[in-house]
């Protein structure tokens, strides 16, 4: 099972609305998907010295006024911090590898979720009506999303298993389907010094892609690489900071129908996800065939 949706705005007057046409898709993939939620905006983007960090405390009650304090005192900087229940986006001109590292000497309870100039990410254990309305996915704006929800059938059902996964910078991928080679995946990579965080077979696909990227393929090549390394059922769906991505694998058991009008491109594992959307019954629909890549560009 598991549900995945992803949405596209290609009229820029639209992107105020993004959240607000997303939400109604997320939850009508609740039935595919009840045990979590989580989605990936990508916004504007950020100049080239900074960085923004999707950080969660979990379980954990974290003060985020205080951290950023202690950021700005340790590093000297004027560093912004946007809080949304457990989770905070952090914004920073300081070296990304010297954040992270403050973050895991400091905070270790903090997860840092996502690292880029666009992305966004928020993800959490529950039902999806109610984590959308815990972090206001409504209101959210953007140009592209990718969303998820999580009926778990491979590892436990916690926030840190829940979709979307994350790698490198503004990189995100969400899944339904399953691996059955994972472990092969993760022990071909970790020599390589990459490391996971959790056994969820989702972030061997989503680790394996963005190296392949980080080694010189464009997302297209990662995805053709990967009909040969990756071994199971599949359906994946793929953000970057400007690019939304779709594929199936060889079997293609796993649904996918996309939309596609002048003002927007929207997928859904069922149409029923899609059918509120403005102008929808004159849209280009269709179902990808089976290792038939669909790449949008914003």
């Amino acid at each position: 099972m598991c549900g995945i949706v992803g949405l596209l705005i290609k009229k820029p007057e639209l992107r105020e609305s993004l959240g607000e046409l997303m939400v109604p898709m997320l939850i009508g993939m609740s039935d595919r998907g009840p045990d979590s939620a989580g989605l990936a905006v990508f916004t504007e983007t950020l100049a080239d010295t900074h960085r923004k960090y999707s950080l969660t405390g979990g379980e954990h009650a974290i003060n985020w006024s205080e951290l950023l304090y202690a950021f700005q005192t340790f590093f000297n900087s004027d560093a912004a911090i946007e809080t949304q229940n457990n989770h905070a986006i952090l914004t920073s001109d300081s070296a990304p590898e010297k954040v992270k590292q403050w973050l895991k000497e400091c905070y270790p309870q903090v997860h840092i979720l996502s690292t880029g100039r666009k992305i966004d990410l928020y993800k959490e254990a529950g039902k999806p009506a109610e984590v959308s309305d815990r972090y206001q996915f409504k209101t959210l704006k953007g140009t592209h999303l990718v969303a998820h929800t999580r009926m778990a059938t491979e590892s436990a059902v916690t926030p840190a298993h829940a979709h979307p996964f994350t790698a490198g910078e503004d990189f995100c991928l969400v899944h339904n389907g399953s691996l059955s080679n994972h472990h092969e995946i993760r022990r071909k990579l970790e020599p390589r010094g990459i490391e996971f965080e959790t056994d969820n077979d989702t972030e061997a696909a989503c680790r394996y892609l963005e190296w392949r990227m980080r080694e010189g393929d464009d997302l297209e090549l990662a995805m053709q690489k990967g009909f040969v390394e990756l071994d199971g059922f599949y359906t994946f769906l793929m953000g970057t900071a400007d690019k939304l991505a779709l594929v199936r694998d060889a079997f293609a058991c796993k649904p996918a129908i996309v939309a596609e009008t002048d003002e927007y491109v929207a997928i859904a594992s069922e149409f029923r996800s899609l059918a509120h959307l403005p102008d929808v019954k004159h849209a280009h629909l269709y179902e990808p065939a089976p290792e038939e890549m669909h790449v949008w560009k914003v």
